[in-house]
């Protein structure tokens, strides 16, 4: 699993969402664009004829814009688009991932077929073999859970603490992460270092509710019945893995009890605990760091960052207390249900079974060529990305989408210059972060190596656990140097898009860079709506509650004065609030969203609608023909907000979504439709919406920050 010190923010929840599953995970450090030379303010459409590209057939005007306007840009569609039996929810970020996912399996599969003719060494021989390993299954399940018995024969071997401190960090060499993460980040005091993280983790179920919340008594159930299916299969006897399964939950119930919940996660102060290894062997006087480093070939030279010190110290106590067979117990089920989707169809199934169907509530697991091609992306994404660069992305499409990031970060240096509650001083410093916004686009300038990495024909499991290990190792080998701020954490072939704080960076990789988001001879008001708006999103999260408290370089640092900091608290206060009064589901009206946990993307897509918006009408003043052009009947402010919403429509399974709150720091897709545009009076104005309807926040209720 990729640990990183600050979780990169994106635009919205990965379209490939898992939950406990410590994956074999390509490791990515922490984003960075190229720097590009500015480029001059233009429109974006094409010089040609702007296109019809938004339907307004899929508009149902039996809704009112004015009081819901989610359900008039998208109830039809989503209507007439039901959920795919292999999801857990469908809509417009989704469908474009399966036209990416399509894209690379043509790839993966022309790899695969010329794997023996290609160059030796090569990323197509090495994406090929892999993914011609993970998709022979009757090979796979021939094996059974063959190869990770040496796994298990050594969890079995264990015979006092020592052993077990020992087990964990031999497999953290081998880049199999057991009970914590670790992995490196930028220091928050001196961005400019990379040093080692290791956090809180080892947890089965999504959070530290789920073991003591007595309205999940049902899915601890479920999950000991997973716990103990997952030790039968490796050929536990019945009694003996229910008697397991409940020292695992035991076990992990602990480790919960000690665990931050999703909102403190998002306390920096809870991310970052920088200590000297004889202070991290004060707290976990059972685990000894400097052998724990040793063996990962890892120097640290002041210190790291023990990121969750009250963890660390129960991961101690139960090293110290907890039964050997416990440990055991705990290690050899985490083992197993790790492997799992690299082992024999009855391992899948079970671990789809309780992950997909019980906890998210997915009909049907996805097929065989899309659980694989996910491995390779886990495993050697960057180089996929580098042949789907190849065949899908163009330099005109780079270009236009450069000119679009230019023009909208210059909407946001106006706004920010011009905000009428903030003092002169902080506004420089302000201004200042802005200067340093790396814009990347596409994909790096520099593709990773993957010299070292040996993919062997034929061993699907050994092929992942190199590449874990490698992945691994490249890291971690990050500990000590300088941070590099042209790397990459996201894949091109992803839909999405990030901020990273610690190195003040703005990543839209090219799979996004396409409809509904973004059309090369689209009219402006799609193209700002769109594509426009995500990137003022990603610009705005370098001053949404957690990015605004690093500088430009990257640095935790307190740049505002104290009168303005009260300010941010009280205008970002009242976005909590509106989002705390949401309970989007039906079934369950008294489950509302976290206000708090979702307040860095909630401000984000506020500030980033606002920021188009005005790049938006700045295109508009250079174009006056266009601006008082209407298509299809709508106007130019229209059809901007139009795509916003367009971009949020999405239908997700009600166990998914309910989990989604519990976890997720992205609001549910159809409040993020009309909880920015409520909060704008050039909403109300483009479609004539009064004071009192749903739509129109004013008054007090309204809230403007960037």
């Amino acid at each position: 699993m990729t640990y990183k010190h600050l979780k990169p923010l994106l635009l919205a929840a990965s379209v490939t969402f898992a939950l406990a599953a410590c994956g074999k995970q390509e490791q990515a450090p922490a984003p960075a664009p190229a720097s590009t030379a500015p480029v001059a303010a233009a429109t974006t459409a094409s010089a040609a004829k702007p296109v019809n590209v938004f339907d307004v057939a899929e508009l149902d005007s039996n809704i009112n814009a004015c009081q819901d306007f989610n359900g008039f840009v998208n109830a039809k569609w989503v209507g007439a688009n039901p959920i795919p039996q292999d999801r857990t929810r469908w809509g417009a970020f989704d469908a474009l991932a399966e036209q990416s996912l399509k894209t690379q399996h043509d790839i993966v599969e022309a790899a695969a077929k010329n794997a023996a003719q290609a160059k030796p060494g090569s990323i197509e021989q090495k994406i090929g073999y892999l993914y011609q390993a993970g998709m022979d299954q009757d090979a796979i399940n021939k094996l059974g859970y063959q190869p990770i018995k040496p796994q298990l024969d050594q969890i079995d071997a264990l015979k006092k603490p020592a052993d077990v401190a020992k087990y964990i960090t031999d497999r953290f060499a081998e880049g199999d992460q057991q009970v914590f993460g670790f992995g490196s980040g930028a220091d928050f005091k001196d961005a400019k270092i990379q040093i080692g993280f290791a956090q809180q983790s080892g947890l089965g179920l999504p959070t530290r509710d789920y073991y003591t919340d007595k309205k999940y008594a049902d899915i601890r159930e479920a999950y000991k019945g997973y716990i103990a299916k997952s030790l039968e299969l490796t050929g536990v006897s019945d009694a003996d893995a229910k008697k397991q399964a409940d020292d695992v939950l035991a076990f992990e119930t602990k480790l919960a009890e000690a665990s931050l919940s999703p909102t403190q996660m998002r306390d920096l102060d809870n991310q970052y605990h920088f200590v000297s290894v004889a202070d991290a062997d004060k707290i976990t006087p059972h685990f000894k760091w400097e052998d724990f480093f040793k063996a990962q070939g890892v120097t640290i030279d002041k210190g790291f960052s023990l990121s969750q010190p009250k963890f660390f110290a129960e991961l101690d106590k139960l090293l110290a207390s907890a039964p050997i067979s416990q440990w055991q117990a705990y290690l050899r089920f985490h083992t197993i249900s790790d492997a799992s989707p690299a082992l024999s169809t009855a391992f899948q199934d079970n671990r789809f079974d309780f992950y997909g169907k019980t906890l998210s509530g997915q009909p049907e697991q996805k097929p065989l060529w899309k659980r694989v091609l996910g491995a390779v992306n886990g495993s050697m994404g960057e180089a996929l990305g580098q042949l789907y660069v190849a065949k899908e992305f163009t330099p005109e499409a780079k270009q236009r989408a450069q000119e679009l990031v230019t023009n909208v970060r210059d909407a946001l240096k106006d706004r920010i210059t011009h905000l009428d509650w903030m003092s002169d001083a902080t506004k420089q410093k302000a201004l200042q972060k802005w200067e340093k916004f790396l814009p990347k686009i596409g994909y790096p300038d520099h593709w990773r190596g993957w010299d070292g990495l040996d993919i062997k024909q034929g061993d699907y499991y050994g092929d992942l656990q190199a590449a874990a290990k490698f992945n691994y190792q490249w890291d971690i080998g990050h500990i000590g140097k300088p941070t590099d701020r042209t790397e990459w954490g996201m894949t091109p072939q992803t839909v999405n898009a990030y901020y990273d704080p610690s190195t003040n960076t703005i990543n839209f990789p090219a799979a996004i860079l396409q409809p509904p988001f973004f059309y090369a001879n689209g009219d402006d008001a799609i193209n700002y709506g769109g594509i426009g708006a995500v990137i003022g999103h990603e610009a705005s999260h370098g001053f949404d509650d957690q990015g605004a408290q690093f500088d430009g370089d990257g640095n935790k640092s307190d740049w505002w004065t104290a009168q303005d900091k009260s300010q941010f608290k009280a205008r970002s206060g009242k976005l909590v609030d509106q989002f705390n009064g949401y309970a989007p589901l039906k079934d369950k009206p008294d489950l509302h969203v976290n206000g708090q946990l979702t307040l860095g993307e909630n401000i984000a897509d506020l500030g980033g609608l606002n920021v188009a918006y005005d790049a938006l009408q700045d295109a508009l003043k250079k174009n006056p023909a266009e601006a008082q052009q209407k298509i299809d009947g709508y106007t130019q402010d229209q059809r901007y907000f139009l795509s916003w919403a367009r971009v949020w429509r999405n239908n997700t399974r009600e166990k998914q979504a309910e989990l989604y709150l519990n976890i997720d720091p992205h609001s549910p897709a159809s409040l993020r439709a009309i909880g920015a545009p409520s909060n704008m009076t050039a909403f109300a104005q483009a479609f004539q919406c009064k004071t009192g309807d749903a739509m129109v926040r004013d008054g007090e209720k309204q809230v403007k920050i960037w």
